[in-house]
């Protein structure tokens, strides 16, 4: 099998190039900046693995896409490149809508012209329901986007089912509620709260700077996710499922877990700054996934207190 997946370097990247290197794949990753090391910390240790072939290229370039996908010819196609951080997507919109939106098109597009056998997930989001009036939310919860990055999602999501529908191909979307891990990028809230207590730790830091505490998110491993993107597209026909734990916790207990683990007290550090509130605040974010859980059998493996321990002692590890 051949799998060509976007956004290759990143958190869920990484850990889907591992997935898939370890059935036997052969992987294809598209990634901007991939000629530069730096870029690579999170995929390095899989770069002389000879099943993985690396381009660099931009996915919001249409010949780009269209002759990656003709050398490639995948049989499956995992689109994960996007900007996906809510503050960055309010700096620039156009920007976030480029990226977002018009890659998954011209992928979409041109596997119905190479190669439309080949199986396509898109990586949509939790952000897309937005300001939710009912909570859990399952796969027919009206979506109320509250940042450009949610309605680029959705945007997407739609492409992704008028394929399907129209144009007859495998093209499904996978609605991820939150999911972290040891490779999450810096500028997220989880990553940041473990990056400082590192520093803390180390003595090299001395507070922590947050917006909104009683935010409350759904939040799970990314090392699992990954693999329901993989069950989706194993799947005798393609579909749309909601992927999350159905478990919530406020960025508090996020806070008081992990100082906990690194022996701090975290009213000891933790200052709140109204700069890092957000324009408008979603409420209860919380996954129903039954529907991938009855239909395909995926279960998340690591619970909370397991996720925010992986990510503070490797931090720790780090600093």
């Amino acid at each position: 099998m051949r799998a060509l997946i976007t956004g290759v370097a990143g958190q869920d990247g990484s850990y889907l190039t591992e997935l898939l290197l370890s059935k036997g794949y052969e992987v294809h990753g598209i990634g901007r900046g991939l000629d530069d090391e730096k870029n690579l910390w999170r995929i390095r240790h899989l770069l002389r693995n000879k099943s993985l072939v690396l381009h660099t290229g931009d996915v919001t370039d249409r010949p780009t896409v269209w002759r990656f996908v003709k050398e490639v010819m995948p049989d499956e196609v995992y689109h994960l490149a996007a900007v996906s951080s809510i503050p960055e997507s309010f700096q620039d919109e156009f920007g976030t809508f480029t990226t977002n939106i018009s890659s998954t098109h011209y992928l979409l597009a041109a596997l119905k012209e190479s190669a439309p056998k080949a199986h396509f997930y898109f990586s949509s989001s939790a952000d897309c329901f937005g300001k939710i009036t009912s909570s859990p939310q399952n796969e027919n919860t009206p979506y109320n986007p509250t940042s450009p990055y949610g309605v680029s999602k959705i945007a997407s999501f739609y492409l992704t089912k008028l394929y399907r529908e129209a144009h007859g191909l495998f093209a499904c979307s996978g609605i991820m509620f939150s999911h972290e891990s040891p490779r999450r990028g810096a500028n997220f809230v989880t990553r940041k709260i473990t990056t400082t207590i590192a520093k803390i730790k180390a003595g090299t830091g001395k507070e922590l700077r947050l917006g909104n505490l009683d935010s409350r998110r759904d939040w799970g491993f990314a090392g699992d996710y990954v693999e329901a993107m993989w069950f989706m597209l194993q799947a005798p026909v393609a579909d749309d499922y909601v992927v999350g734990t159905g478990e919530t916790h406020t960025i508090r207990e996020f806070v008081e877990a992990a100082f906990a683990f690194a022996g701090l007290d975290w009213e000891k550090y933790v200052v709140i700054d109204q700069s890092f509130f957000r324009p408008i605040e979603a409420h209860e974010w919380r996954a129903d996934s039954s529907k991938i859980r009855t239909a395909l059998g995926w279960r998340p493996k690591a619970g909370f207190a397991d996720l925010v321990r992986m990510m503070v002692e490797e931090d720790m590890k780090r600093v």
